[in-house]
């Protein structure tokens, strides 16, 4: 993917449910997005509120039902979504790396050609306790 060829809107909605308190985030940015054989690719850089120097490389691949989410960066993370399924997935953190588990509930995958919509809830524990529930909806449109 051409990092200066930015040529689609990805809106990004999330939700975390953790203790009973919802927490909601949105961002809006620039990025990639494409087809390749049967799989869509996206990709973004999302930054740090605090640093704006620092950044994330992020790297979505939709293949089917699974749907597997690289973050690269000063730390990195790899989450493995499928749905009806839990997957290990290691989180890096400051403290050092974190083996979390995560079923993924829904997945609706209308991604096409020109963009389109994916929508993932999830739950994440942490040995076997649940931590928090999830839920993301990607939104992908041509620039204008």
């Amino acid at each position: 993917m051409d990092n200066n060829k930015e040529k689609y809107l990805i809106s990004i909605l999330g939700e975390q449910k953790l203790d009973g308190e919802t927490d909601k985030i949105e961002v809006l940015t620039a990025g990639n997005f494409m087809k390749k054989r049967d799989h869509y690719y996206i990709g973004y850089k999302e930054y740090d509120e605090d640093n704006p120097e620092v950044f994330f490389h992020n790297l979505i691949k939709v293949e089917g039902d699974m749907v597997t989410i690289s973050r690269k960066g000063p730390m990195r993370s790899q989450l493995m979504l499928q749905r009806g399924k839990r997957h290990q997935c290691i989180y890096q953190t400051i403290a050092g790396d974190l083996n979390i588990g995560v079923f993924t509930k829904t997945l609706d995958n209308r991604l096409h050609e020109k963009g389109g919509v994916l929508e993932v809830s999830y739950t994440l524990d942490f040995n076997t306790d649940l931590v928090s529930e999830n839920r993301f909806v990607i939104t992908i449109e041509e620039k204008q």
